[in-house]
């Protein structure tokens, strides 16, 4: 009998292996970050000894290591020597403006990863396995965390939302940035209208990281801080804008709703709400970085999602909301959904 093929070629079990050896690729390259190769092979000249002293490490370790990253396309490795390939100096490499690599410590949190470890029981129970509310349980440090180390990641984001938001607005204007993190989003709208005033809202010790980024943009004296939960705190004044930024994906569809409820009835009149999202079409599977995000939701959340454009738009419907439109941000895996009060 002939080996049954694909249109592709021969049927093979590659597929397998790969998801299964996947977690190597995660250590190698969090262990590269932590250990500076990046710095070391951009720096050069990048032979195993030089790396190896760079990074306080075994000669052993760092050839085994770099060979492994060259495999898969991080790093080119020439006679014995290695040098970063398009993606690693652009993005890897700490010296570089584009530099993503503090990322790594968020998106590595052993507490972020411990319930991929227990999946099958998430799968059954349809929760994370974290204590809890999981990762929005109050006052849960890795939102500091994730305030100090994810704007690389976040920061391409902005203008193109604020444009959104702001849609020629000038003029005086008040807006609330709910779960605002590192206050990047708030801070550029801040940037982009300089008559606008911005509170931001979320707990107190990842409030302190915004104000910081605020003061440095300039735009501190602009900026305000309402600390606490975005489902407790009275949000005050009635404002022009609310921006909910990767925020409720976090919650089941009534939570949403009741949070959208309570930012509709803190908008003026005319007044807006933008979220940013991973928002995947609705066949789920597509495009994969948005569809797939679902799977941080289960692990980390009690009854979080990405949402498909028809649920938010319910979402938004059912709070009061008219007028729903989307804007994909080009080169990203996020949407900015936007209704009006």
């Amino acid at each position: 009998m002939h080996e049954s093929t694909h249109a592709e070629g021969p049927l093979t079990p590659g597929l397998v292996f790969d998801m299964l050896q996947a977690h190597q690729r995660t250590a190698a390259l969090k262990a590269a970050i932590d250990l500076d190769v990046f710095r070391a092979v951009g720096e050069g000249p990048g032979d195993v000894a030089s790396i190896a002293k760079h990074c306080s490490a075994s000669e052993r370790g760092i050839r085994i290591l770099c060979d492994f990253l060259a495999i898969y396309g991080v790093l080119v490795k020439d006679d014995g020597h290695y040098r970063h390939s398009a993606t690693s100096a652009a993005f890897l490499d700490p010296r570089s403006p584009s530099s993503l690599a503090s990322i790594a410590q968020f998106l590595g949190n052993e507490a972020m990863r411990e319930p991929y470890y227990h999946l099958a029981d998430v799968v059954r129970t349809g929760r994370t396995t974290l204590a809890g509310d999981g990762s929005v349980a109050p006052e849960n440090p890795i939102w500091v965390q994730f305030a100090e180390t994810m704007a690389p990641m976040m920061a391409p984001l902005t203008g193109p939302l604020g444009a959104v938001v702001l849609d020629g607005q000038t003029g005086p204007m008040r807006v609330l940035d709910i779960a605002a993190g590192h206050g990047l989003f708030g801070i550029e709208i801040a940037k982009q209208n300089p008559e606008a005033h911005v509170t931001g809202l979320d707990w107190a010790p990842v409030l302190r990281v915004a104000l910081d980024n605020a003061r440095k943009a300039g735009v501190h004296e602009r900026y305000n801080m309402l600390p606490g939960s975005a489902f407790d705190v009275d949000f005050g004044e009635p404002y022009d804008a609310v921006l909910l930024t990767n925020f409720l994906h976090h919650f089941d569809k009534p939570t949403c709703v009741s949070l959208l409820h309570k930012v509709h009835a803190a908008l003026r009149p005319g007044g807006r709400a933008a979220t940013l999202e991973f928002v995947p079409n609705e066949d789920r599977v597509s495009p994969p970085m948005p569809a797939a995000f679902a799977m941080t939701m289960l692990t980390s959340t009690v009854g979080g999602d990405a949402y498909t454009l028809s649920e938010l738009t319910a979402m938004y419907n059912e709070a009061g909301f008219t007028g729903i439109t989307a804007h994909p941000i080009p080169m990203s895996p996020h949407t900015v959904v936007m209704g009006h009060a």
